[in-house]
């Protein structure tokens, strides 16, 4: 359970992580649109939202199509944890 979705600092799991991060696909295709990762962003408190968005999408999709799908969240959980500070417990 997250005590503080807002804070990127407090500890997290992976699977609570890559589940708050889910519950953005507000369009329900079951993948991350770079627009769906910056609300995910800005709910946890990240600075300059838009442009980690953008910067997360490019490293973490692997076939290009401008989305995360479930088989990339985990690259994407990783990538948030080594580069924002995300607290992984």
């Amino acid at each position: 359970m997250l005590r503080n979705p807002r804070c990127a600092s407090c500890p997290l799991s992976k699977e609570d992580l890559r589940g708050l991060l889910k519950r953005f696909d507000t369009d329900g295709n079951g993948k991350l649109s770079k627009d769906e990762l910056k609300v995910a962003f800005q709910s946890l408190g990240l600075r300059l939202s838009g442009w980690r968005a953008g910067r997360a999408v490019r490293r973490t999709d692997a076939d290009g199509d401008g989305q995360i799908s479930e088989d990339e969240m985990l690259e994407l959980v990783k990538y948030c944890t080594t580069k924002w500070g995300f607290s992984i417990t």
